[in-house]
């Protein structure tokens, strides 16, 4: 992390072309005696840094000395600028990584570049979370994230509903899907996906293991989603909800388990109402769920389900008319 902190401040500099020490501090979030320390190891590693007395003055980098980022392209340039998605790099441990990459990024483009970057930053945003889901709760991520750097053997403890089982596991690597953090590891010879917010415990066994140099995790994570999707699907659902029925989704299907069961949710119309898209596991439990949410559900198909929820709601209204 240091290191990575070394080449922040490094192209911090190239950036500015001076500042106090409380200002870089402030900057790439470290004490003041933090930020000495790093200054004297750019020193130390040959970086010719000097101190300029005076109001105006601080930490320069000599003129004339600078990095350059070889066969990096302006558009590519801009591209890495404007991306940023900081709560999945933070929860990988790259939230400083990101803030190097920017710094040096910016400080090899010209005004009206980075100008451009911005623009594009202010325009477009990547949101890799689900609607109406806070995110998952991936206690273990930090853990599984170190063992999937260094090859790790991990011991875990894997829950699923209400059983808990055990697992040797060589984690290969780390997939982010709709804000859900999937761990996909080889079991003997086969290779798995685990929910990491589902890992109990999570342990290094001590021992190493070798990577497949065949294994790509992109390659793998398409073919495995392929797969699933050719998979004979649970009942298929439409409806429209309201604002008080979307309100209840997590309450109704849980936190854990809505993502898995809203498979998608459209924006809402002039009366308020957005159409949704279920996945759910049959007749009974559907209606079960659906009436659940209020009186806020407009089923759309399938119309053997529509009939049901109507004679729930008729028979409920028999029940208790006064």
């Amino acid at each position: 992390m240091r290191a990575e902190r070394l080449v922040a401040l490094l192209f911090t500099l190239h950036r500015k072309r001076a500042g106090t020490v409380g200002e870089l501090a402030d900057e790439l979030g470290v004490t003041e005696r933090t930020m000495r320390r790093d200054l004297a190891a750019l020193r130390e590693a040959g970086v010719p840094l000097w101190s300029e007395p005076g109001r105006r003055g601080g930490i320069r980098l000599v003129d004339g000395w600078r990095s350059r980022l070889d066969g990096l392209t302006s558009r590519e340039a801009v591209a890495l600028l404007a991306l940023d998605v900081p709560d999945a790099l933070a929860g990988l441990g790259l939230g400083t990584a990101v803030a190097a990459a920017h710094a040096k990024v910016s400080a090899s483009m010209p005004a009206q570049l980075q100008e451009q970057a911005r623009t594009v930053a202010g325009r477009f945003h990547l949101d890799a979370s689900a609607w109406f889901s806070s995110p998952d709760d991936a206690a273990a991520l930090p853990a599984v994230a170190k063992a999937v750097w260094t090859q790790r053997r991990l011991d875990v403890r894997y829950r699923r509903r209400d059983k808990v089982t055990r697992r040797t596991l060589d984690p290969l690597g780390l997939v982010l899907k709709a804000g859900v953090w999937y761990l996909v590891a080889r079991i003997e010879e086969d290779l798995r996906t685990y929910r990491v917010s589902r890992l109990e415990a999570v342990a290094e066994t001590g021992e190493t293991f070798a990577r497949p140099e065949e294994f790509s995790l992109a390659d793998w994570w398409r073919a495995s989603s392929a797969e699933f999707e050719k998979m004979p699907l649970p009942l298929k659902v439409t409806a429209r909800l309201d604002r008080s029925a979307a309100g209840a989704l997590r309450r109704v299907f849980g936190p854990e388990h809505v993502n898995e069961v809203l498979v998608s949710l459209g924006p809402k119309d002039d009366d308020g109402w957005a159409e949704a898209e279920f996945a759910m596991e049959g007749k009974e439990v559907a209606v079960g769920q659906l009436v659940s949410l209020g009186p806020g559900v407009e089923v759309l198909s399938p119309p053997e389900i529509r009939a049901a929820v109507a004679e729930f709601g008729q028979a409920l209204a028999n029940r208790n008319r006064l």
